[in-house]
């Protein structure tokens, strides 16, 4: 490839269970020290977000200086810039800081490489489990449990039939239950249901522990970047939604079954990294028609 650089992912493996020393440093502190702040979209972010975040961009930079990072707690850089970058990170230094603050362990480390719009390297890193998720495009995607002697096993999602197999298994947000969300599942047969934060949900379908994960809410491009790249390289796809804007409303024309329909993948570096709704599918032996 025309990387500048010559890829080191064990280096990127060891960088992302390095910020899961610092965020789990945090974590078992009493909460008082946990300095929970409000951004200026009310979010909150922790010292453990900005510790990881600095454990990450310093190694990133150290080891490939000229590929310029974009982080949730970075000051964001124009889209006059931005839209020259070939390559560049994509990093969510702790996703799920709402779950960290209720201590459910249900949050993460993204960390992605992009070349243009598309990843192709993911890391997803589950602190409370040591777990790491990776994948490389073209390459598959893999886990390395600690629980398992931290070697490598490939993620295959196992073939269904959308719409037409009943009882497949869809992973909801905690937080997040749209009317649009509602309409899409009411396609289903009997499906059964998960409830899970951060990207987590993404691993549930590498795993083949879930078929479907729809998001018609808001979100950010670095809560997606890594995890797409893994249920991608898995088998399955991230298809766009219809755009929305920051309060979950889609914008005015916008239809999400036309958009669905369409099958375009979810893209990165954009000019707005708001993402558009999409949903995440395993393997699907079916697409639906275009109706």
């Amino acid at each position: 490839e025309d990387f500048p650089y010559t890829f080191d992912l064990e280096h990127l493996i060891g960088v992302a269970r390095a910020a899961q020393r610092e965020i789990l440093a945090v974590y078992e502190e009493d909460p008082e020290e946990w300095k929970v702040q409000a951004k200026a979209d009310e979010s909150p972010v922790t010292k453990a977000d900005l510790r990881a975040n600095a454990v990450i961009c310093d190694a990133l930079t150290a080891k490939y200086p000229s590929i310029p990072i974009t982080s949730e707690e970075n000051c964001k850089v124009p889209y006059s810039e931005r839209k020259e970058y070939v390559y560049s990170w994509n990093i969510d230094p702790l996703d799920g800081t709402k779950e960290f603050i209720k201590r459910n362990g249900q949050f993460a480390t993204n960390i992605a490489l992009v070349r243009g719009q598309e990843p192709v390297v993911g890391v997803v890193q589950v602190p409370c489990t040591g777990d790491t998720y990776w994948a490389v495009k073209g390459k598959g995607a893999f886990v390395r449990k600690p629980a398992e002697g931290d070697t490598d096993r490939r993620l295959e999602c196992t073939p269904f039939e959308d719409r037409k197999q009943k009882g497949l298994t869809i992973i909801v947000s905690r937080r997040h239950r749209s009317a649009e969300t509602e309409a899409f599942i009411a396609q289903y047969d009997e499906p059964k249901f998960i409830q899970l934060g951060s990207s987590l949900k993404f691993t549930k379908i590498a795993e083949n522990e879930a078929h479907i994960y729809p998001r018609l809410a808001p979100t950010c491009e670095w809560d997606t970047a890594a995890p797409h790249l893994i249920v991608t390289e898995a088998g399955g796809s991230v298809v766009q939604c219809g755009r929305c804007d920051r309060e979950g409303n889609l914008i005015e024309g916008e239809d999400w079954q036309r958009v669905l329909a369409e099958e375009r993948p979810v893209l990165y570096n954009k000019e707005d990294d708001l993402n558009p709704f999409f949903i995440a599918y395993g393997k699907r032996t079916i697409k639906p028609a275009n109706s």
